[in-house]
């Protein structure tokens, strides 16, 4: 699933969206579960790593496997950012669940929109 290894220490995490892009599925500031080492589909909404950007953390919504990878977009028309740009990523998980109205009081792994 990834093209490179992780350590993970469990397989479930919350993640915090950061940026426009996946707007009006997820919004900045919106909390997610995400499942490390999950099955993924086209359709799925994922946290990956754009091969042409290996210190970025994303979440994009997969959209079809391709060359050991996935080709991924925004949701969010108007934004940058996705496949188009910067080409095939390595996905790492699966988004399964938003947390609405959850406040982060713990602290959490941040990816970053382009």
């Amino acid at each position: 699933m990834t093209g490179r290894s992780e350590r993970v220490l469990l397989p479930w995490q919350k993640v915090r969206v950061s940026g426009p892009s996946m707007v009006p599925t997820l919004r900045h500031g919106d909390v997610v579960v995400v499942r490390y080492g999950a099955a993924i589909r086209p359709g799925d909404v994922v946290i990956a790593t754009f091969r042409s950007l290996p210190d970025r953390t994303v979440i994009k919504r997969a959209e079809r496997p391709i060359d050991g990878g996935w080709w991924l977009r925004s949701d969010n028309s108007s934004a940058v950012g996705d496949s188009e740009q910067h080409g095939i990523a390595d996905v790492s998980a699966r988004v399964v669940l938003r947390l609405r109205g959850w406040r982060a009081s713990t602290r959490m792994r941040r990816p970053r929109q382009t």
